[in-house]
């Protein structure tokens, strides 16, 4: 009887599991950023600073106060073949990172010691005098010395670290023993000799593993070099480290790994073949190990230091040229920590949410006048505009409000309940949860086709009317919502750099500027991706005041009406001025905007829930993904009225929907549709539907008579 032996497991490709956008680098930083809190408790617990900061930089580098670790590591760790997930990836990588920052530090000078230096040579430095360690390796065992000591050097530094977390070091040696069939099948003796240093200080790879895939010399010269492999494991020295590296060239010079060099050998000639020995051995290892520049050489190890002790990272990172030189990795993070928006359509998409930038008050005095100016022009009074169903709602407000009195609580006792003093018990008012809440949300495209020149009424009449409508509608439903005292809530969205909510136009040019620029030196093609975000700007929220976002809405709404104004004040006094630019050529993607609206809105707890979007051009997803979230939506409570401005994609992805091509029609067109559903809302109920119906009657004998007057 035969017994069937189970297929030894093989490495998958992270690259090949993972869709597309799993990994992209937003991706992947976003994963990190899940651990980034153990990462950081690990870096302080190695380093013995509870005041160590871990963040993410354009380049790794480390100092005192700081560790940065450069996310590109983080996606060269993806190509790696390894039977793990990506999270699991995510936090090994990370982890083998922040260890090698905080524990490389070669920098000590010592006398070269005596027995480094061979015995046919004489001493080549004076007396007493400290060179560097690196420098003492060049002197005695030249290039494939340095190359031995980093690769023992990082084994023993990740042994040493991950001492405590056997999970982390599991991923690792997964990932190292994946790798390393291919490596050493590709690999000359010395490579593999090399490879095998490396796996076995880090106790990666089983003895009798490495014996079956080394060959005969590499072999011979890995069985001699065991016992010092293993004293590399317990060392903490690094100059001991060193040491040992110099006694693993003289093993490999021994079996023929190294060539020896020849008497009539010119200086350059030798610096030729170590030269080429050193790229041999350093290509080989790096197809095993993950990459870590302040362990992979001494340029490396330079350049990693340097970058945190010159002037640009000492000035505390307050200056404005280091803050544009991480614009880049600040934009990546941005990306990465984004709400990710499922659709119903199994899709998803990451979304930007920020404030509208608070300069926009610059323009409020011009702004509010113009509102005024405007509402006229239009015919849209916003005086009146609740309308008939203000006495629904105060009726609605007062049912929620009861008195001791009213609600029958004047018993047979009153005499003993006033003489102990509980008269106001007996008559005050208490407020007791309604059974009804009310809130309305406003979602308007602010792209720029939005500012374009629009046709009026009269013939050759062309102004940018679309976002100035809108916003005209904002503040007339905001008036409508402030006086029924319904929650109200403003929000713009566009695809394009994200603004921040202190902004100038000065700050937000350059900002985009230093990004794009370092965004495609790191990530190439992906920087506009990743530069072009979908943005979603919250101007004010559902518990704020209205009017804290009066003047925020008024200076929106006269760049929006006087948009060459705007921008040539912009160019005058940039340092001032609104971020004016942020109204960029993109197109949008509908359906996650309004899905996250709806969230916020339904997040806020109100019963009746009315979302108004509007929007003038068609959804850069799928009017089919916009039309099925718009679905989800209203299927959940929540009455959305999609509006289009010349456009009409509504019709299609909106149930309830109207095109308007002028700028009074918008504005009048929010406004009813509002009053509509709110309306509908306080019809919901039988028990206060008599509301609803004295309402339609008055309404109703109001406009019989209006009708008999004019036929009059």
């Amino acid at each position: 009887m035969t017994t069937k032996t189970a297929p030894p497991r093989r490495g998958a490709l992270l690259s090949e599991i993972l869709p597309p956008e799993e990994r992209a680098i937003e991706a992947v930083v976003a994963r990190y950023m899940r651990v980034s809190g153990a990462v950081t408790r690990v870096a302080r617990t190695l380093s013995g600073r509870d005041d160590l900061r871990v963040v993410l930089g354009a380049s790794s580098r480390a100092s005192e106060q700081e560790v940065v670790i450069d996310p590109g590591l983080f996606s060269a760790a993806y190509s790696r073949h390894a039977p793990v997930s990506a999270e699991e990836t995510a936090l090994a990588s990370a982890l083998h990172e922040v260890i090698h920052l905080v524990s490389a530090d070669f920098d000590q000078t010592r006398p070269l010691p005596i027995d480094w230096v061979p015995e046919d040579q004489p001493y080549p430095t004076e007396a007493g005098e400290e060179i560097g360690l690196f420098d003492a390796l060049q002197v005695a065992g030249g290039p494939p010395a340095e190359v031995l000591f980093f690769a023992i050097e990082d084994a023993r530094q990740e042994r040493h670290g991950l001492k405590d977390y056997p999970g982390a070091r599991s991923v690792l040696q997964d990932i190292y023993r994946n790798s390393t069939r291919g490596a050493i099948k590709a690999a000359g003796p010395l490579t593999r000799f090399t490879i095998a240093c490396f796996l076995t200080v880090g106790h990666y790879a089983d003895d009798r593993e490495l014996e079956r895939r080394l060959d005969s010399r590499s072999g011979a010269a890995w069985a001699d070099s065991r016992s010092i492999l293993a004293a590399v494991s317990e060392a903490a020295d690094p100059w001991k480290v060193g040491g040992m590296a110099l006694k693993l060239v003289k093993i490999a010079r021994a079996h023929g790994l190294l060539q020896a060099a020849q008497t009539d050998e010119t200086a350059r000639n030798r610096t030729r073949r170590q030269e080429a020995e050193k790229e041999a051995m350093t290509e080989g290892l790096d197809r095993v190990r993950l990459f870590s520049p302040i362990v992979a050489d001494a340029d490396h190890y330079h350049e990693t230091r340097q970058a945190a002790e010159g002037p640009s990272y000492q000035d505390l990172r307050s200056a404005e040229t280091d803050q544009v030189t991480n614009e880049g990795i600040n934009q990546l993070l941005r990306v990465s920590q984004a709400p990710l928006i499922y659709l119903p359509t199994g899709l998803s998409g990451t979304l930007s949410v920020a404030r509208v930038p608070e300069t926009f008050r610059s323009f409020a005095p011009m702004g509010k006048e113009a509102l005024l100016e405007t509402a006229g022009e239009w015919h849209l009074d916003r005086r009146r505009v609740a309308g008939e169903l203000y006495p629904l709602f105060i009726a609605n407000q007062r049912r929620g409000l009861r008195s001791g009195f009213d609600a029958g609580d004047l018993s047979p006792h009153a005499a003993l309940l006033l003489g102990g003093g509980l008269y106001q018990r007996m008559f005050e008012r208490r407020s007791v949860p309604t059974r009804r809440s009310y809130s309305v949300s406003v979602l308007v495209d602010g792209s720029a086709s939005m500012l374009q020149p629009r046709r009026l009424a009269a013939p050759g009449d062309r102004r940018p009317w679309g976002l100035a409508a809108a916003m005209l509608g904002a503040w007339t439903l905001a008036a409508m919502c402030s006086e029924l005292r319904v929650d109200f809530e403003v929000s713009l969205f566009n695809r394009a750099f994200v603004a921040k909510v202190d902004d100038t136009e000065w700050t937000y040019s350059r900002r985009r500027t230093a990004a794009i620029s370092d965004l495609r030196q790191s990530h190439g093609s992906a920087a506009d991706r990743l530069v072009s975000t979908v943005n979603h700007y919250v101007l004010s929220e559902f518990h704020e005041p209205w009017r804290r976002s009066d003047d925020l809405l008024a200076g929106l709404f006269w760049t929006a009406l006087k948009g060459s104004e705007a921008g040539l004040e912009a160019r005058r006094n940039p340092r001032k001025t609104p971020p004016v630019s942020l109204f960029e050529k993109g197109a949008n993607v509908d359906e996650l905007n309004v899905t996250y609206a709806a969230r916020r809105q339904a997040d806020h707890g109100a019963r009746v829930r009315v979302l108004v979007v509007l929007a003038d051009g068609m959804t850069r997803g799928s009017v089919e993904a916009l039309n099925k979230s718009v679905q989800e939506v209203e299927g959940q409570g929540t009455t959305v009225l999609g509006i289009g401005v010349g456009d009409d994609t509504v019709a299609s992805a909106y149930r309830h929907n109207q095109v308007i091509s002028r700028p009074d029609e918008l504005a009048n067109s929010m406004v009813t549709g509002v009053r509509m559903a709110l309306r509908r809302g306080l019809a919901r109920d039988g028990n206060d539907a008599w509301w609803i119906r004295e309402g339609r009657i008055s309404t109703e004998n109001g406009m019989a008579i209006n009708h008999r007057q004019r036929s009059a």
